[in-house]
């Protein structure tokens, strides 16, 4: 195909027509809106805790003293208390806790104690013998402190009990 001048000129201000538009910014052909998206979240008062064990060893007659921790983690600023349960020996209270032995029968008294190991006792009542604090969205640790008395002498063997920690916030 053969091109006259004036093609060649016509095809050549096209391309430099078509550079330039390409090279123009784009904000030079559009407007800017805006808007403002709005962000929202609820914190909830919320609590989780968790337990050590608490194993008082080998018993032969004399006191044991022994100290376990338990853990509360609350959201900042959410008060709580924490409950001790009387376990799940028959007829056990807060006040007088007991270990049963494997198979059942035979009982090893013990206390839970909130204070030190001739401290308050560690229950399960509001306002009365539970621990409170305040929650700062961290762990903080609560000592438990265990005390088996001395001069008991029950069946040689395991004994055992279950207590449930209960954290009310």
């Amino acid at each position: 195909m053969k091109y006259t001048n004036k093609t060649k000129s016509a095809i050549v201000a096209a391309a430099v027509l078509v550079a330039a538009l390409v090279s123009v910014p784009q904000s030079a052909f559009a407007g800017t809106a805006t808007a403002t998206m709005a962000v929202t979240a609820t914190v909830q008062t919320d609590c989780t805790v968790t337990a050590n064990p608490l194993p008082f060893g080998n018993y032969s007659g004399a006191a044991l003293n022994v100290s376990t921790t338990i853990g509360v983690t609350c959201t900042n600023t959410t008060p709580y208390n924490v409950g001790l349960s009387a376990g799940s020996a028959t007829g056990a209270t807060v006040t007088t806790r007991a270990m049963t032995i494997s198979g059942g029968g035979q009982t090893l008294s013990y206390q839970l104690l909130s204070t030190s190991f001739t401290g308050t006792n560690w229950g399960n009542t509001a306002a009365t013998n539970w621990v409170g604090g305040t929650g700062n969205g961290s762990a903080q640790t609560l000592t438990v402190y265990g005390v088996v008395p001395a001069s008991q002498f029950p069946t040689p063997g395991s004994y055992s009990d279950s207590i449930t920690v209960t954290v009310n916030y």
